[in-house]
């Protein structure tokens, strides 16, 4: 399938340099994705790579314990399978979908094969590996500084950011799984933040109401990785 770029959703390959997109296109295959979809399983390789469209995935890691925390997520600003542009084929960390939707998938052979060819867009994919860097580096630190309200907050954000309109199908017992906390915890923590009037809550959806409101209550933790993801993809 040759995909016009100019009508691709997915930011980072509608940033690629034409010449660098059209290594690609050729074996992009638009495919559907479930919620909780299983895209990479430690230990296991990785067979593709998806460049979503709509929809988020989750890069999760797992505690002793067996329980899911989220480190990093992707949706149309990005891809999966950042493993093959460094060079393996193996998937250190589970990759699930969090919010259904579809993407653009190319098999590891095709991606590192064009990536081999051309030394642009391999510099364009390291430079998107670094902005997701820094966004795992300052989820970590909101994990282990913030409290329960800000968390939420700038996670609410994140989704927002890479979903279309103001409604987030998402239940409270997947948001704990995410966050690594309490379902109670969540529905809680939804419940003061509908109460400022930043969000409506109901049944496996969230509307967002007042983005700054959740900005604001973010208290500085949302907007770094954001701001280092549009400095790194406005590098020539």
């Amino acid at each position: 399938m040759n995909i016009n770029q100019f009508t691709v959703q997915n930011r980072l390959l509608a940033r690629l340099e034409p010449e660098d997109y059209q290594l690609l296109a050729p074996d992009l295959e638009l495919v559907r994705y479930k919620l909780r979809d299983v895209i990479q399983t430690p230990g296991e390789e990785i067979k593709y790579a998806i460049f979503l469209e709509t929809g988020i995935a989750s890069t999760v890691a797992k505690t002793p314990g067996g329980k899911d925390i989220e480190v990093s997520i992707a949706g149309r600003e990005g891809m999966t399978g950042s493993s093959i542009i460094l060079g393996t084929t193996l998937s250190p960390l589970p990759v699930y979908i969090q919010l259904e939707g579809m993407g653009y998938r190319i098999s590891t052979d095709k991606l590192s094969a064009a990536v081999d060819s051309s030394d642009t867009l391999r510099r364009r994919l390291l430079l998107y590996i670094q902005s997701v860097i820094i966004q795992s580096a300052t989820t970590s630190l909101i994990n282990g500084r913030a409290n329960a309200e800000t968390r939420l907050a700038r996670w609410l954000l994140m989704v927002h950011d890479r979903t279309n309109g103001n409604d987030l199908f998402l239940t409270h017992e997947f948001m704990s799984v995410m966050l690594g906390v309490r379902r109670p915890w969540v529905t809680e923590t939804l419940h003061v933040l509908e109460g400022k009037g930043y969000i409506r809550s109901s049944r496996g959806k969230i509307t967002i109401i007042n983005r700054a409101g959740l900005v604001k209550d973010a208290g500085g933790y949302y907007g770094v990785a954001e701001q280092e993801y549009e400095n790194l993809m406005n590098i020539a």
